[in-house]
């Protein structure tokens, strides 16, 4: 339709044919919510009563009577195979409106995801068969387009940065990072100038998001750029354009919606289980997401990286304490996306201080059953973490593109 339209809120303000609204919803062809919303909470029948005029009390039922067209409209969406859920209530229910809100934010990111350019940067890391991703099906489902790279693209933004570039890029770090006393002059503008050419890439190829992975040969000008590249890709990720490592392209899709979202999006791996504390741990080396970090984001030296080749700087961050939401876009075996959801909280307590992200979560079916569950539905071992509790607004995203939705608590 010429307004774009992404979903239609259908108010029952009164009895209405079913046969008014058919031709319209199905020329629209997208989502209906069906809005049952009552004026009060009950009639005033001693008030309706009084009226004695039957015409006028006709009138006044006819403004209460959402509950007759609600069944018609459902019938008749059923059998002529439209989309559509139903919102019941009044229209004074907060509890109404806040799920009105959260089909509103899930289409306003079904729309954003649609538009989102997705880079991608290098391959997948070898013998990770769990991050491979099926990129067609990934497009067909979220609506969006990759772009592929390359490391020579980045290499020549690198070579282009200008000494004030590098320099203007350190104080953006200064602003963004605690950064360690560890950390040399040397490092600092290895990273800088790697940002620089990282915030060319995003610009000349309009790119919402990003995965990446990359070794080379042993000291070659790529190595060298992937060594230096967690610094940039975490500035990134705090301005609305997250980067995933191990080239995760459904873990980027997962960071993106929960961007989208306004809860952040940080990249994270199962770490480790407390049982005495019955807490999981998860974190990740870099990128982070600093806007949903437990004070300032550290910036330090690593003398090896974990599971990578070469050394460098890293980021130290633990998610602020307080409801959380883990998001996976899964891939099952028969090549289905499935959004798989679990509701939580960061807590305080000690974590590993190596360089990477790290924090404690605690889940309302306890870390063991937690863990089964979660394994069970399939996901690969990465997931994006993001703060507040947002099962609601993702079990509407889920529907709206019509693939399944788990949640485990």
């Amino acid at each position: 339709m010429r307004e774009q339209v992404e979903i239609i809120f259908l108010y029952v303000s009164t009895y209405a044919l079913s046969s008014t609204v058919l031709p319209v919803v199905q020329r629209a062809k997208v989502p209906v919510i069906v809005l049952n919303l009552q004026p009060t909470r009950a009639i005033d029948y001693k008030a309706f009563n009084a009226l004695g005029d039957r015409g006028k009390m006709t009138g006044e039922w006819l403004a209460h009577c959402q509950a007759c067209s609600a069944p018609e409209i459902a019938c008749v969406f059923n059998r002529a195979g439209i989309d559509y859920h139903l919102v019941t209530g009044t229209l004074d229910d907060h509890v109404a409106w806040s799920e009105i809100h959260a089909w509103t934010e899930a289409a306003q990111v079904v729309s954003k995801m649609r538009v989102n350019r997705v880079g991608i940067l290098g391959h997948y890391y070898c013998g990770m068969l769990d991050v491979y991703s099926d990129m067609t099906q990934q497009s067909a489902v979220f609506g969006n387009h990759f772009e592929i790279v390359e490391m020579c693209h980045l290499h020549k933004y690198r070579q282009e940065a200008t000494p004030a570039q590098i320099a203007a890029k350190r104080e953006d770090f200064k602003r963004e990072f605690e950064i360690s006393p560890e950390c040399s002059e040397k490092e600092l503008d290895r990273v800088a100038q790697t940002a620089v050419a990282l915030d060319e890439l995003v610009r000349r190829h309009d790119l919402g998001s990003l995965a990446y992975y990359y070794e080379g040969v042993d000291g070659n000008d790529y190595e060298n750029i992937v060594t230096s590249i967690i610094a940039g890709n975490t500035s990134l990720t705090a301005r609305g354009i997250p980067v995933a490592g191990e080239c995760e392209i459904k873990n980027v899709q997962a960071m993106k919606i929960m961007d989208l979202l306004g809860t952040g999006g940080s990249f994270s791996e199962l770490y480790a289980m407390d049982f005495d504390d019955d807490i999981v741990m998860l974190g990740h080396d870099g990128p982070a997401h600093p806007r949903i970090a437990q004070g300032r984001v550290g910036l330090v030296p690593l003398p090896l990286y974990h599971g990578k080749p070469g050394s460098g700087l890293s980021i130290q961050m633990t998610v602020k304490n307080g409801p959380v939401t883990l998001l996976s876009v899964v891939q099952d075996g028969q090549g289905k996306l499935k959004l798989l959801v679990a509701e939580g909280e960061s807590v305080p307590g000690p974590i590993l201080q190596i360089g990477n992200t790290n924090s404690r979560y605690r889940f309302s079916i306890g870390a063991k059953k937690f863990m089964n569950d979660w394994c069970k539905a399939g996901p690969a071992h990465h997931c994006a973490i993001g703060v507040g509790h947002v099962a609601q607004k993702l079990e509407k995203l889920a529907a709206l593109w019509k693939i399944e939705f788990i949640r485990i608590c």
